[in-house]
Parts: structure tokens; sequence; C-alpha cells
């Protein structure tokens, strides 16, 4: 019977072991294989550690929105390269803008509403000027076909001329 016990708990420590580099390895990496959108847009690996393309602010959702790119797209924004090439990725951030308690003045990120991302494949996303577009909350999936049905046709309304890109570089 001890032996059997032994054995058991061997398992047991052995799953757990396992199961625990398992679980953190896939937290420190953070995004990538939580979903995939109706897009067929996923997570982009890494993206927090992407440099800022430009900061934004949307008066009229009260948003502090930070832009991101992976090396292809900031390369192509620092350019003003047209068309931004495939493998180009936008990453918008976007934050609830609160008051400062430090700074009354000042308007800081709150709660986190969203991430969105625009990827470059001009052969997977013809219909879309090449961009597909993903939507996250706590980098989860959302959003059904009604909901990217809009964003296409408002970047080929809008920004039709900055290859459907509505930020520019900030220098």
């Amino acid at each position: 019977m001890g032996k059997l016990k032994l054995c058991l708990r061997m398992s047991l420590g052995f799953f757990i072991a396992v199961s625990s580099v398992f679980i953190l390895g896939s937290l420190a990496l953070g995004g990538g294989d939580k979903g995939e959108t109706i897009t067929g847009i996923t997570v982009p690996q890494g993206y927090r550690d992407w440099a800022v393309i430009a900061p934004s602010y949307r008066t009229d959702k009260d948003e502090i929105r930070l832009i991101l790119g992976n090396d292809i797209a900031v390369k192509a924004a620092r350019n003003k390269t047209l068309p931004y090439p495939d493998g180009a990725i936008l990453a918008k951030l976007a934050y609830k803008g609160i008051k400062s308690g430090e700074w009354e003045a000042a308007l800081v990120p709150g709660a986190t509403q969203r991430q969105e991302f625009m990827v470059k494949d001009t052969k997977k996303f013809a219909s879309t000027g090449g961009w597909g577009f993903g939507r996250f909350v706590d980098e989860k999936p959302v959003g059904d076909e009604k909901l990217y049905a809009t964003c296409f046709p408002c970047h080929a309304a809008n920004v039709r001329d900055n290859d459907y890109v509505f930020t520019r570089f900030a220098p």
C-alpha cells in the first residue's frame, strides 16, 4: 500500500508541475492563442512591446487611444510608405479617459475598453483594401458580422488616400 501511495503522489506531483509550466508559460507570453475573430484575426504575440506610432483622443467616446505597430508597420509609418507592406500590423489600445488624481488638468488612461488590430495581407483581405480587422476585449475576440461590416466602409470613406489608415506617425 505504501508504494501505491508514493506512486500516486509522484504522479500527482508530476501532473501539477507540468500543468504549472504550461499555464505560467501561456501567461508570460501574453497575446496569441486566445481566440480568433470571425475575420480570422488573432491577438499578435508580444504586441504590448511594439513601438508607439501615435496617440490619439476620441472626443465622442472620451477615449485615449495608443496606436502601436510591429516593426514593418512602424517603418512604413515613419517613412510614409504607402501602401503599407504585407505583414504590417497596427494595434489600437483604447482606454476610457479619466482625470488624473495627481494633476487635475491632465487626462490619463482609465479602464481598458478594447484592443483592435489591422493586419495587412493583400491576398487574404483583398476585398477590404488588403486589411483585416479584429476587435478584442481583454484579448478575447468580440464582434459579429454586423460590427465588422462597419470597419472597412468607415476607413474607405475617410482615409482611402492613406492606405485606409487613420493614424499618421507622430515624430
